[in-house]
């Protein structure tokens, strides 16, 4: 006999992980995680199966077809966009015992950078000076930007081929050196996007983080802001906090009504001193890896997401801004001590200047992801240190 539901997560890492936490601690025993290699999350003893598939959306349909099997309705969970892209691909399929967190009209659409800045431009929300690179001849336009500009592919396309994530071009002299490398990404049919820096280092960037549930209405929301970043101030989460000024929560909800997106959406943006303004830097349509701050703030898009999706009553929740909370992964920070000068300021500050102050992975009741975390780690480092000394066939 089948049961009733489970919530399905995509992806072991950090960010499914939390999800896994923030569920399980709301009482939900049916979890299942998918992954295309052993995370971290699928040691945890929160919860019930892993199983492995690859990153192609017929594998991810027969697992999910075989879940089925086993539960009348399934709740997913993704982490990043090859798995947002993958379910819109399967969308008919499977979406009469699926609750899919997005607007299958417009997924592909929101997902493009570019398009996120348009909407930016109609809906009045703030953004930095961008231009759209879609042939070679293109490569001429970025002399038209201030240089330091920041080149990335429109989409996260380096989930699917090797190619950068984002790329810190200082001055004309470099661009041209690269440019062989990027027209042979462009004829590939690539496309990139070249924005002006914001000045600032990687504690000027803040959070929206809300759940629109599919008549357009906000069930619940956070804000927050990063601290520090790994491996540097183009990288990603390294430490951050729930603070955050009343703009950026009314800009994210204008991004969010004005796309109309729908299920858990972040925009994120960064503070430019010069004008005075948060800037979009991106929008990303599912839960992002610092998405744990809103649980220790007081808030559960999570849980709220799982109860929207069975029909159930959602509580309006509050954040909690009367505490200055702080949310550390500890081998970013590791890492940026051991490779970033003059970090020690920084990683005191994240660790020591706030009310409450809480570590990514660690669980002392499932110890098994942070073992797992850490000897990852380990490997890592000794693998870097083994090529720093040309060591490279062991």
């Amino acid at each position: 006999m089948k049961k009733n539901d489970c919530a399905l997560v995509l992806g072991g890492y950090v960010n499914g992980y939390s999800i896994i936490k923030e569920l399980h601690e709301k009482k939900i025993e049916e979890i299942i995680l998918f992954g295309c290699s052993r995370e971290l999350a699928s040691y945890s003893n929160k919860i019930k199966k892993f199983v492995l598939i690859d990153g192609t959306p017929d594998s991810l349909r027969r697992e999910i077809e075989k879940l089925h099997q086993e539960y009348e309705k399934i709740i997913i969970f993704p982490t990043n966009d090859l798995q947002l892209e993958n379910l819109n691909t399967i969308y008919t399929e499977i979406h009469s015992f699926c609750f899919l967190p997005f607007n299958h009209e417009n997924l592909l659409a929101c997902l493009d950078k570019y398009v996120q800045y348009s909407y930016c431009e109609k809906l009045g929300v703030p953004y930095p000076k961008t231009i759209l690179l879609q042939k070679k001849e293109d490569l001429e336009n970025i002399k038209t930007l201030q240089f330091p500009v920041l080149l990335k592919p429109n989409k996260r396309e380096d989930l699917k081929i090797k190619i950068f994530r984002n790329l810190k071009i200082g001055k004309p002299g470099d661009l041209k050196k690269l440019n062989k490398k990027i027209e042979k990404y462009l004829d590939s049919g690539i496309k990139f996007l070249a924005s002006e820096i914001i000045p600032g280092d990687g504690d000027c960037i803040y959070a929206y983080v809300g759940y629109r549930d599919k008549k357009g209405r906000t069930l619940n929301e956070w804000t927050g802001k990063k601290l520090s970043q790994y491996p540097d101030n183009f990288g990603v989460f390294s430490a951050a906090s729930n603070e955050a000024p009343e703009e950026v929560l009314l800009q994210g909800r204008t991004l969010l009504n004005g796309m109309d997106i729908q299920g858990i959406a972040q925009p994120e943006f960064k503070y430019d001193y010069r004008d005075k303004k948060y800037k979009l830097m991106e929008i990303n349509l599912r839960s992002m890896m610092w998405h744990r701050v809103g649980n220790l703030s007081g808030v559960n898009l999570q849980y709220t997401q799982y109860l929207d999706a069975l029909g159930k009553k959602v509580s309006p929740q509050v954040q909690m801004k009367n505490k200055k909370i702080h949310y550390l992964y500890m081998k970013h920070e590791i890492k940026n001590l051991i490779m970033r000068r003059n970090y020690i300021k920084t990683f005191l500050r994240n660790v020591t200047e706030s009310d409450e102050t809480h570590f990514a992975i660690y669980d002392k009741r499932d110890i098994k992801p942070f073992l797992k975390d850490s000897t990852d780690m380990a490997k890592i480092d000794v693998k870097k240190f083994l090529r720093a000394l040309g060591i490279t066939d062991l």
